[in-house]
């Protein structure tokens, strides 16, 4: 039987209320009658609203099937359907998603088309059924629909035959395709094939490269686990939630800033932290409910107690108390070390550059250097308001005094100086900030790996500055301790919010800490998901789905225990939490 075409769905981009929001979408298509060009972007009178997700050379045209449409009605109890309304721009009769294969092509009308992906996994499309859950749906039925890249331009209309033109190879069909991204049981030879693909968009072409070698980094890690090998593989957390560890010494390190030294309480040995890790306190003696804050690890991994470096915030209620009410012989609630920010083992050169108190995980990563005896070339770059404020200036001078190829360079803000301890290493003091002539004056090898955390106008400014003078910004890594950047496609923009207390009253249930934002909230069921809070309270979030698919909303829970409502597709690793989907059993802390 030939597949057709039953209808052509344009629509443009438009502004739809959603959850106090503003979402921007073009997921509003309706059919239209005549014929219509279809150019190598898009149908002329269709637009998309997300270009991140949507839309493209590779996402030109999407495709749902009427049989489909017949699955959901079903499914849903429902009769009010229409073209257009999964957001698809070609309603066909035919071409399944276990059947048509990415890289098959096919000639409409006047034009030609090719499979390139399934459709992403997106909350709009939810919304504008007002199914919430389907995005999940779309993908554990195996019906999630797909793209098409125009490979001639050309007029089609309602009633044009379907007519294939090539068979792509690799065999894999969209719903394969989709399973093996979105599905837990991953066949490791349909990997192989599916990036054998040339079709196949660069973005999932991109993940599943991502997960070729996390399977190859387990299973190196299992290796070294069991004494076969070493590598760096997945972080397993030292401990669950948070332990007694014992204050054992307080130093303070410059006139803002006190160094807190934890023992275990029983007096054990600690697990060793990665260089350029953090630890996170719960402080009881600071507020009611105990606040909880993350601070970066600067001592020498490995060493018989962790180091934490604070800085003294005016109106900052955790660091107000460690300045001046903490003292040795203390216990404090903390979680175990964590923090993708790492020194990557490798032999080029490394720059390590840091601005006051953000010094903190990058010394921790010099000391690593020191102790390793690394013949890397090493460049120390720091930023300080002037030498009373210069975090660890003799500790991170006699580190790098024991390199044989170290640079030095510090930067005052507030006033000129230079110094020389007379030791062999030259520290060059610059007055100003560190700029782009000053970091290009550094000769910086283009292969050089780049370690960042300070302010984050500071670390903008310095990726600027080292991607200007050559190098890759793969090889630029930062570490924010604030809230992470939001990823919340479709949103339209608006002024910034601090994190607080959500509207209306307050609940009664488990107490959801969102640590990086220093917020605790109440949990009530009037909110759907821990996501739904999050939102509420204002506190920058990941997400995309919202349905337990795309994983986006992975967040480190640091404390707690959570139930599925509904269940994800695929659980995260442990120790993780997928948040748009999770409601709380018990107090939580989340790395928000």
């Amino acid at each position: 039987m030939t597949a057709k075409l039953l209808s052509v769905n344009v629509g443009m981009p438009k502004d739809v209320s959603w959850q106090g929001r503003t979402v921007h979408t073009g997921v509003w298509k309706h059919p239209v009658t005549g014929p219509r060009l279809v150019r190598r972007l898009n149908i002329d009178g269709d637009g998309q609203g997300d270009l991140q997700g949507h839309g493209g050379e590779q996402r030109a045209v999407l495709v749902y099937q009427i049989q489909s449409y017949a699955h959901w009605q079903e499914h849903f109890g429902r009769s009010d359907f229409e073209y257009g309304q999964f957001g698809e721009n070609f309603t066909v009769d035919g071409l399944p998603d276990d059947e048509v294969c990415v890289g098959d092509r096919y000639r409409i009308g006047e034009a030609e088309f090719e499979v390139t992906q399934p459709r992403v996994t997106c909350y709009r499309v939810g919304m504008r059924l007002g199914e919430p859950e389907l995005p999940a749906l779309l993908v554990s039925h195996h019906r999630p629909g797909f793209y098409l890249r125009v490979i001639t331009e050309g007029v089609v209309r309602a009633g044009d035959d379907i007519v294939k033109t090539r068979t792509g190879p690799g065999a894999l069909s969209v719903a394969d395709i989709d399973a093996l991204l979105y599905l837990p049981g991953r066949d490791p030879d349909h990997l192989r094939r599916a990036l054998a693909i040339p079709a196949l968009s660069p973005g999932w072409q991109q993940s599943f490269r991502d997960m070729t070698a996390a399977r190859a980094a387990a299973g190196t890690a299992a290796g070294a686990a069991a004494g076969v090998g070493a590598g760096v593989g997945a972080r397993a957390e030292a401990w669950p939630g948070f332990r007694p560890l014992r204050v054992t010494g307080l130093v303070h390190e410059t006139p803002s800033v006190l160094s807190v030294e934890l023992a275990a309480d029983d007096g054990g040995a600690l697990p060793a932290a990665e260089a350029g890790q953090y630890l996170t306190l719960r402080v009881g003696g600071a507020g009611d409910p105990a606040p909880v804050r993350s601070y970066s690890l600067s001592s020498a991994p490995g060493a018989a107690a962790y180091r934490v470096s604070v800085k003294r915030e005016e109106f900052g209620l955790v660091s107000r108390y460690l300045h001046t009410g903490l003292r040795v012989g203390a216990v404090l609630e903390v979680a175990a070390p964590r923090g993708d920010f790492v020194l990557v083992p490798e032999a080029g050169p490394v720059v390590l550059v840091s601005a006051g108190v953000g010094a903190t995980p990058v010394m921790a990563m010099l000391h690593r250097l020191a102790a390793e005896h690394t013949a890397r070339p090493v460049w120390w770059i720091h930023a300080a308001r002037n030498h009373r404020e210069h975090l660890f200036a003799h500790e991170a001078h006699a580190l790098l005094h024991a390199l044989p190829e170290a640079h030095e360079h510090v930067f005052y803000t507030a006033q000129n100086d230079a110094t020389d301890d007379g030791d062999g290493v030259r520290a060059e003091v610059h007055r100003g900030r560190p700029t782009l002539e000053s970091m290009a004056a550094l000769g910086l090898p283009a292969d050089t790996t780049a370690y960042l955390c300070g302010p984050a106008p500071f670390m903008a400014a310095m990726r600027t500055s080292l991607t200007t003078i050559g190098l890759a910004d793969d090889r630029i890594h930062t570490e924010l301790f604030g809230a992470l950047a939001a990823i919340n496609p479709g949103l339209t923009a608006r002024p910034a919010v601090a994190p607080h207390q959500p509207p209306g009253e307050p609940g009664t249930g488990p107490l959801i800490t969102f640590a990086r934002s220093g917020l605790s909230v109440r949990w009530s069921p009037r909110h759907r998901s821990v996501l739904d809070l999050a939102d509420a309270c204002d506190v920058p979030t990941r997400w995309s789905c919202r349905t337990g698919v795309c994983h986006t909303c992975t967040t480190p829970l640091l404390a707690g225990d959570v139930e599925y409502a509904p269940d994800p597709l695929e659980p995260p690793p442990a120790g993780e939490v997928l948040i748009c989907c999770a409601r709380p059993r018990h107090d939580l802390v989340l790395d928000l």
